[in-house]
């Protein structure tokens, strides 16, 4: 296996550890369980800690994919950015769940106002997720792509043609 095998096999954790975080933090919240609350920080943590070998063999897959027919540097430039930006994210996540359940087991007098915090910011990661998870799928998928990126891609159409030839036919 090489790098982009790797990442391929890591990338979908950091983005589905958050999104059943989200979920169970809010059961926990609507059934005021303490229990499934410190469940979601660790999924929670989970998500941050499976960030990090995903993130480091980016790099590695990049390598591997940048000389293949139809790879846009362009767009495997847009994934790295996002990811950067969500992997950091994460990471913050990762520190506030393990606050979370510090304050939740120490019964600490804002612990419910904490997981309304956490909650907060678990949405904006998940923004980031499906970001990352929809500009890495750019990469190889041309059937995800919207508009004009679908058809074009390195100043050339799918056809193979110019982007400033018109099609005649």
């Amino acid at each position: 296996m090489n790098q982009a095998h790797y990442h391929l096999v890591l990338n979908h954790l950091p983005i589905i550890f958050p999104l059943v975080g989200v979920i169970l933090l809010l059961v926990s919240i609507f059934f005021k369980s303490e229990a499934v609350k410190r469940s979601a920080y660790l999924i929670f943590i989970i998500g941050a800690l499976s960030a990090i070998p995903t993130f480091s063999t980016g790099e590695g897959a990049e390598e591997t994919v940048e000389n293949i027919a139809g790879v846009s540097e362009r767009l495997i430039h847009t994934h790295e950015e996002m990811a950067e930006i969500f992997a950091t994210l994460a990471y913050i996540l990762g520190g506030l769940s393990l606050l979370g359940i510090f304050f939740s087991l120490k019964a600490v007098k804002f612990s419910n106002i904490f997981s309304y915090l956490v909650l907060l910011f678990s949405l904006v990661v998940m923004f980031y997720a499906k970001q990352v998870g929809t500009t890495g799928g750019e990469i190889r998928h041309t059937e995800i792509r919207s508009g004009s990126a679908a058809l074009i891609q390195d100043g050339k159409n799918i056809e193979g043609k110019d982007s400033e030839e018109k099609d005649e036919d």
